[in-house]
């Protein structure tokens, strides 16, 4: 079983010029000891929201807690995602796009962003809706696996990233058990979005996120608290 390195809170930023609030889960400037996980925010926003804007050498992942989020690119890429949906979007190369609260309501998202290494930095700009009734997902007792990119016990998300990578949706009932399989040389986190957890032995609380350095185990283990959890939970390279 992996092991926890560290558990961190979550830094509350509060609305700015585009949001009405934000959390940093995973802070700029410090890639040594994220990398490649360079930002995860959860933002509340109704207008205006992130307007045209350029990425480039990364890879982000959108996933719509509350409200719809409405996406245009100018690789040609658009749409509205729901409650539940998600969406991976590379930059790689070069991509101009804006995200906004649909239909003039609100929305509420977490994003991610990985780094790209070297060898995929000229990959092609694009996105890829992930749609909550779309994705596969991995059942168990209590507890589910809503797996939007890499594979976990045979179920392989939609996704598929410009450099390998695996997120997941993880749900666990009051006290369920998880056994979640994470690739051995990966950098792995783990987000308490809501509910509480044992991750690994460490308890967590929501908006508190716990860190696996790679160890040669490939399992972390986690726990429903007393009201239940739901985690993000993703890894890469570092």
């Amino acid at each position: 079983m992996r092991s926890i390195n560290r558990v961190e809170d979550a830094l509350h930023a509060g609305p700015d010029a585009e949001v009405d609030d934000k959390w940093l889960h995973v802070r700029p400037g410090d890639p040594g000891r994220t990398a490649p996980f360079l930002v995860l925010s959860e933002d509340r926003f109704s207008a205006p929201g992130f307007e045209w804007h350029p990425h480039r050498g990364i890879e982000t992942v959108t996933v719509v807690l509350d409200g719809a989020l409405e996406h245009e690119d100018d690789a040609g890429g658009a749409g509205v995602l729901e409650a539940g949906d998600a969406q991976w979007m590379t930059a790689g190369s070069g991509i101009t796009h804006r995200e906004v609260a649909a239909r003039g309501a609100h929305a509420h998202v977490l994003q991610l962003w990985l780094d790209l290494p070297a060898r995929a930095r000229s990959a092609a700009p694009g996105h890829q809706q992930l749609r909550a009734a779309d994705r596969p997902r991995l059942v168990r007792p209590a507890a589910e696996v809503d797996v939007l990119a890499g594979t976990v016990d045979g179920v392989t998300g939609l996704a598929r990233p410009a450099s390998p990578a695996q997120v997941v949706l993880v749900t666990l009932d009051a006290g369920a058990v998880l056994d979640l399989r994470v690739p051995a040389a990966d950098r792995a986190f783990a987000l308490v979005i809501e509910g509480d957890a044992v991750v690994a032995g460490e308890p967590v609380a929501a908006r508190r996120t716990a860190w696996s350095e790679p160890s040669g185990a490939a399992h972390l283990n986690l726990r429903g608290g007393a009201a239940g959890a739901r985690l993000l939970v993703a890894s890469a390279h570092p």
